[in-house]
């Protein structure tokens, strides 16, 4: 994949997005320190380059709701294409599962399961080894609380590129 070069108004431009979502074009202008017009223009095609994925907000479902949260690591019977493919395509397709990537050492995937209660969790389970997708076993790690949970800082991982190239 080809990787976008970025200049430091660019990664104050998505960094302002990261922190603030969607804000007005005289916002974002007095945040990075650039006119609103070229600003824009900037934002238009960071954007346009696939680099901003969504808006969205980042709701306390926890003072909303009593929810169960579940990590789970994935190992499948037999490791080809069709198979990945097979269980990945299930997967999408299932709402409780919020975060799914496929890994490489003793698990093929490490999920981020949410439910309203363990047993409902364990349900979700055993419909999935029901359905034959591939599944050998499961490792399940219950949260029983969250310590961190943070968007990367793009403007110091950039910092630290940059230390490290010199």
């Amino acid at each position: 994949m080809k990787k976008v070069i970025l200049d430091a108004v660019d990664i104050r431009i998505l960094s302002a997005v990261q922190q603030h979502g969607q804000i007005s074009k005289s916002r974002l202008s007095e945040l990075v320190s650039l006119s609103p017009t070229p600003c824009w223009i900037r934002l238009d095609k960071l954007k346009k380059a696939g680099l901003i994925k969504g808006y969205r907000g980042d709701i306390a479902v926890d003072k909303i709701l009593d929810l169960t949260k579940v990590f789970v690591t994935v190992s499948l019977k037999a490791h080809n294409r069709s198979n990945f493919e097979r269980f990945e395509k299930r997967i999408l397709s299932v709402d409780e599962i919020v975060e799914c990537s496929a890994t490489g050492g003793g698990s093929d995937y490490v999920m981020k399961v949410i439910s309203y209660t363990l047993s409902d969790f364990q349900h979700l389970m055993e419909q999935l080894l029901d359905e034959e997708i591939g599944i050998d076993r499961y490792v399940i790690y219950v949260v029983t609380r969250e310590v961190k949970s943070t968007s990367l800082s793009l403007s110091k991982l950039m910092d630290s590129k940059r230390a490290s190239s010199e």
